[in-house]
């Protein structure tokens, strides 16, 4: 590793002042633009024939800028995924159950038809049954992100009068998620018109139930 490897992080070609010798400069465009790189490279080849090397010359970028962030790609993908869970969708607030549900369908359904996230997850989802680290981060990121939006969503129609306080909220969790990443994820079609107000109108009806 050269000194400029250790100090700094330069794109191929890019010239500039060296940094004061030891110091360890972590450039946040650099560490954003290996980011996208990871996405991008999932998507294109799959997490098995996914390399370092193609990662860094997808950002533009030496493999020592990788390597000096995340030892592996294991280690880059666990990252990335658990920074899905942290960021979180917000809970919406419409002031009603309905409006809530519709609003959460419509920004997951969006982001689950992006092709990036559609060629990732399902790619990600078959690998987490051989790796375990995977699995974890996987389970993280899916489920504990949706899980806190559910319950928001079902504690602020409780407080309206909506839904019965103390109902099950790993089995709304299930109502609500389930249908939309079943046909997202699992048989990746286009949705049918008007199907995510119609899962709207059966969801709710369904956690009125409970």
């Amino acid at each position: 590793m050269t000194t400029s490897d250790r100090t700094s992080d330069k794109r191929p070609g890019e010239q500039g002042r060296r940094a004061p010798a030891g110091a360890a400069v972590l450039r946040e465009d650099v560490t954003e633009a290996i980011r996208s790189a990871v996405f991008e490279e999932l998507a294109a080849v799959g997490y098995a024939r996914m390399s370092i090397e193609g990662i860094a010359r997808r950002a533009g970028v030496g493999k020592t800028a990788v390597y000096r962030r995340w030892r592996s790609k294991l280690h880059l993908v666990l990252d990335l995924v658990s920074a899905i869970a942290v960021q979180g969708l917000p809970t919406p607030d419409t002031g009603s159950l309905e409006g809530d549900l519709r609003l959460l369908y419509e920004v997951t359904s969006r982001a689950l038809r992006h092709p990036v996230a559609s060629q990732v997850i399902p790619d990600l989802m078959a690998e987490a049954a051989r790796n375990p680290d995977i699995d974890a981060a996987l389970q993280k990121a899916l489920r504990e992100g949706q899980h806190g939006v559910a319950s928001g969503i079902v504690a602020q129609a409780a407080a309206r009068g909506e839904l019965r306080a103390g109902l099950d909220e790993e089995l709304a969790l299930d109502l609500m998620s389930g249908p939309l990443y079943w046909r997202a994820v699992v048989v990746r079609g286009q949705l049918p018109k008007g199907y995510v107000e119609r899962l709207t109108a059966a969801t709710a009806a369904a956690l009125k139930a409970l």
